[in-house]
């Protein structure tokens, strides 16, 4: 089923629930799936303390857009802080993370698969 059709409500509406794999501190809020084709889109939100460190460099094989709207975290990879305002494209195999947030975090996320004709 395609992403479902809704108008404007809060993100605070939706549940929070555990990422996968488990993180202390680390949520996820679904906001609308395509279970045809995995599609998400989704907000991220960090505790203050939260580290993704045991989950280590992530890479996947999906396209992800990715916009912080609340709080820091550092990249402990890059030894490089993004906060508020910071937005990243990341293809299919790039390279991210490990974060570690002290103040907590909130991002707004998209993850969509692209076939190679489009």
């Amino acid at each position: 089923m395609a992403k479902p059709e809704r108008e404007f409500n809060p993100y605070t509406d939706y549940e929070f629930t555990p990422c996968n794999p488990p993180i202390e501190g680390l949520s996820e809020a679904i906001l609308a799936r395509d279970d045809k084709n995995d599609s998400v889109t989704r907000v991220l939100k960090f505790e203050p303390g939260t580290s993704t460190e045991p989950n280590g460099v992530l890479t996947h094989d999906f396209w992800e857009e990715v916009f912080i709207f609340e709080g820091s975290f550092v990249d402990t990879r890059l030894n490089q802080t993004f906060g508020a305002g910071d937005f990243a494209v990341r293809p299919p195999g790039m390279e991210h993370g490990p974060w570690v947030s002290e103040e907590g975090a909130k991002m707004f996320e998209v993850r969509y698969y692209r076939t190679e004709e489009e």
